[in-house]
Formats: C-alpha cells, structure tokens, sequence
C-alpha cells in the first residue's frame, strides 16, 4: 500500500466540527445576517476565494500526497459541484473555480470524508507545508520530508500564534542535495541534511520569496538537530510574530524583516528564543519521530533483477523510449521508476486536469503504483512508485487520455498562474500566454534541441506563476488599460537559487511569442554546446545579447 499518514480520531473530530461551523456561516451569509465584508474573514479560513466570475475553492493537498481514493473524490466534486476539472497549482494544492457558495459545505464534508480539508489554505497563516514530489522515492534522498512536513502540519493546524500573523507563511522541506522543492524561495526552507556523527538535522533557509519584493532566502543555520525541527520554527515564528510589519501588508512578510534587521541581528534573536524554549514541549523524541515514519514506509516492492517488458519497449516503441528519458527517473528500488505525469499538453492550461483525468490516474496509482499520487509545485502529477515492466502498459493508458506529454522540464512544461481569465488580482492573462508558447514550440525537434528551459508566467506582481525564478520569466502588468508583459532572465528556483533579471521594457500579448522565441534563437546561437543549459549560458554572457536581439538600437 502507499505511504500517508492516516487521521486519528481528533482529526476527524476536529475537521468535521469545521464543516458543521462553516456550514451555519455560510447559511447565515446566504440569508444576509451577515455581510460579504463580514463574510471575508471566515470563508478564508476556509479557503473559499471571491474570484472574478465566481467563487474559489483551494482545497490543501499536504506536502502534495494523495491517495488514490482522495483524487476520486476530487475528480467527483468536480464533476458535481464545479464544471468537470480542477487546477493543480504551484503549491501543490487543487483548486475549484467555479464552486456555488451554497454548495461549499457539501464539498468540505465530501472532503471529510475521505480525509481531506481546505483549511488555512488562505489567510495570514502558515500554510500547505511543501515538499518533494519524489519524497520516499527518489534515489538521491536523505530522508523523506514528508515525515517532517506531517508533523509540522499537526503542530501548526490552529495553532493560535500561526493564526493571525503579519503575514501569510510558507514553508517547504527537501530531503535530498538537489533541490525539487524551491525551499529558498519560501519563508522557511528546511533541506535535511547529515552532519560529520551521520545525525539527520535541517538547514535552515530564512526570508525567501516572491512577489512584489523577490528574495532568495538566507542559511540562518547550517545544522539544526532532528529534535529541535518544531522548536527552531516556533522561535522563528514568535521573533516574525512580535516584529513583523503589521502596518503595510507589502512590506509584512519575514523576507523583509530579514533584510531590514538583518540576518545576523534576526539570527541573534531566533537563536535566544530557541535556547530558551529548546527543552520544552515541542522537543521531537526518536519514538514520536519513528511513529510518524511509519506511516510513511511504502511497499512492498518486488525484487527485480531483470526488465525485459521495459527493454523490449524502449527498444521498439520510440514515443515511449523519448517520454520515459524526459518523464521518468530514478527510483531508489532497483526496477523500479518515478514517472511524471504531464498536465503540459502542447496548447493546453497548464495545471488543469479533467475529472475523466483524474479517475484515470487515480485507477493508474492503483495498479501500477501502490495507490500513490504526488502534486508537484512545478503543476504535475506524479506516480512515484512504477515498476519499469509495468511503464510500457502505463504509457499506453495516458496515451489514451491525452497525458502522455514527454515534456518535463522542457519549454512546454509552462507553470502559469490562473490570471485575468479567474483572478480578481490579475492585471494580464497568463493562460493564452502559455497556450501560445506551447504551440511554438510544440515540437519534439524544437524542444529538444533547445533542451532544459523552464517558462515560468504571473499575471501580476504577486507572482503566483514563479515568474521571478525561471531561467525566461513572464510578468503580465497592465499598462494604461493595455495587457503588458515583461520578460526576465536568469532565475532559478532550485539549489542554485537565483531571481531573474529584467531585461527590458515589455511586450504587447500578440509580440510576447515571438520576443521569446527571439531569446531562445539567441541562446541556441551563442551556447558552447548543446550541453550548455540556457540559465548556464545567461549566467555566462549576461543580459546583453539578449537585449540586443530584442530591442537592437534601444539596448
């Protein structure tokens, strides 16, 4: 069977109770004994966003792992209560665009059931605590953070000093060297790591961000003991807590007090509190710890010594030789593989996947992946524990249902943010924009020949599309009435973390395209080799050809 924590009966208590609260609220709102001002606040909670069009739904997907009986009950809902699909997104959270407010409390208590919850999924709290999509699986891995990542979950669910901070907080764990889970773009990035004893601990990244003012964060700590995980981030949390900008909610998250104060000064102080409070509750005890890695043991995998299904079709079949070299990698059991599913089809949404979709995969976890499902922030799924005899008849299945994309971490594997088609946020589309990208270069030659390029795309400064950090980032702002997009270069959300840098002035909607494509010929041009990544040569040369190719005289 998979790995994932099960509820216990507090759980179920505590988000049952939940539901029935926000029930009466919601009844209380449609009757108008309450305001849609007065509303706000407690449909937050409860992560119910007011849209565009429509009401908004997040729905958490903790550390980005579900069962395959949770994804049925989301493709339901979909099919139900909204118009047939949902919206993975880059926190690796599901979300519904088109939810009635009378029917919220039915889809919460359809979530209930199968052990599912949209709380602190909005707010001025800590949110979905994220991870690696290849947790448990991955052959480079340390320990799996999904251990670390429940147990935080647990320790920060209502937590009254989490509830009502300056700011939203967001928090990523990585359990290996290579970084799939951009933890120094959170507000607390913790990588597990090993010290010269062969102790598991945590380094700990601080003051990392997007948005309006984009940050890469800072190492607060080299090693933080196993025992001290929920301790270390209780300091951090009450030092942000008691001195976090309250006054100017651009200026409100840790990343600027960071930079302010100054990460020695911040240091200082979290480590003060940290001592004072290291020997208290919260201190992590090997059993509590081995507990919760119990839950979390998947298998049993077979022994495998041979693979002459998956050598047989690698050799033969050349569609499925060229998806596994893109979409599948390395598990840490020999035989077997971690294949990602793309929800990047060339001239689609980004993100989106039907409720047929999701019933497919959910069918797919069950037969050839011990029942196991991941999100990953990058906004696909993933089938983390596949047999390589058993990719061949997998291939086959997704060929069928239109998510046999070979394109991970190629320029069609496009994160874009909802935009101006649902956001009330937004200042610019950002799904025609990565429709039309993907259609350029739809191309099996085209994309590889350009090799690794990731396109990352916001429709407004809060950067829900990572924009900030993806070697061509896409910003959409609105010029006088006029969808405008800028282009950034040079960024990178994993170890080598890096934020882009403007180029220049933007582009209309219809010259976007094209300005990109400019970038990548000039790219193709100028690299050493084909072996030369994009974000290694713009590293390398810098911004100057580029603006050349795009703007000529104006550089």
């Amino acid at each position: 069977m998979g790995a994932l924590y099960r509820y216990d009966e507090f759980d179920r208590a505590f988000v049952n109770a939940r539901v029935e609260e926000f029930r009466d609220q919601v009844n209380r709102r449609l009757s108008g004994d309450i305001t849609e001002e007065e509303f706000k606040s407690l449909r937050l909670m409860n992560g119910v966003y007011l849209q565009l069009h429509a009401y908004m739904l997040r729905i958490a997907v903790p550390y980005g792992t579900l069962s395959s009986k949770q994804l049925r009950q989301l493709a339901m809902i979909g099919r139900r209560w909204d118009r047939n699909y949902g919206h993975f997104t880059t926190r690796q959270n599901l979300q519904f665009n088109w939810i009635a407010l009378r029917d919220v409390p039915d889809v919460l208590q359809a979530l209930a059931d199968v052990e599912m919850h949209a709380i602190q999924t909005s707010g001025n709290c800590m949110r979905n605590v994220t991870a690696d999509h290849f947790a448990g699986a991955a052959a480079d891995e340390i320990a799996d953070p999904r251990v670390y990542a429940e147990i935080m979950r647990q320790w920060s669910t209502a937590h009254p000093e989490l509830s009502y901070l300056p700011r939203k907080f967001k928090v990523a764990i990585t359990g290996a060297e290579e970084d799939r889970a951009a933890v120094k773009v959170h507000d607390i990035g913790y990588q597990i790591v090993r010290n010269e004893a062969g102790e598991t601990g945590f380094r700990v990244f601080l003051g990392g961000g997007q948005g309006r003012t984009p940050m890469v964060g800072k190492a607060v700590r080299d090693f933080l003991p196993e025992a001290d995980l929920l301790t270390y981030t209780e300091a951090i949390m009450r030092v942000y807590n008691l001195e976090g900008r309250r006054d100017n909610k651009y200026k409100a998250r840790i990343k600027i007090l960071v930079h302010e104060k100054g990460l020695d000064a911040i240091r200082e102080e979290v480590e003060a509190e940290y001592d004072r409070i290291r020997d208290g509750a919260l201190k992590l005890t090997p059993e509590s710890v081995a507990a919760m890695q119990r839950y979390f043991v998947a298998g049993p995998f077979d022994t495998v010594t041979q693979t002459p299904v998956f050598d047989k079709a690698r050799e033969s079949d050349a569609a499925f030789a060229h998806w596994v070299s893109v979409n599948v990698h390395a598990h840490k059991v020999t035989g077997y593989g971690i294949a990602t599913i793309s929800l990047k089809p060339i001239g689609g949404i980004p993100g989106d996947a039907s409720s047929d979709q999701m019933d497919l995969v959910a069918d797919l976890a069950d037969r050839y992946s011990l029942g196991e499902i991941r999100i990953s922030h990058l906004q696909n799924l993933v089938l983390p524990h596949v047999r390589l005899d058993d990719l061949p008849a997998l291939f086959a299945r997704l060929q069928g249902a239109s998510l046999d994309t070979a394109n991970e971490g190629l320029i069609t594997d496009i994160i874009a943010c909802p935009g101006l088609d649902y956001c009330s946020l937004a200042n610019a589309r950002a799904i025609p924009i990565a429709q039309g990208l993907s259609e350029r270069f739809g191309s099996r030659e085209r994309q590889a020949e350009i090799g690794h390029l990731p396109i990352k795309i916001s429709g407004c400064i809060n950067a829900c599309g990572h924009h900030h950090v993806a070697a061509i980032g896409i910003l959409g702002v609105d010029r006088k009435g006029v969808e405008n997009y800028q282009i950034t270069l040079g960024g990178s959300a994993r170890e080598d973390c890096s934020i882009g840098e403007l180029v220049g002035p933007g582009f209309g909607a219809n010259d976007i395209v094209n300005a990109v494509e400019k970038v990548v010929d000039t790219y193709i041009g100028l690299r050493l080799s084909p072996q030369e990544t994009f974000l290694e040569a713009v590293r390398r040369v810098g911004l100057p050809p580029f603006k050349e190719a795009l703007y000529g005289q104006r550089a």
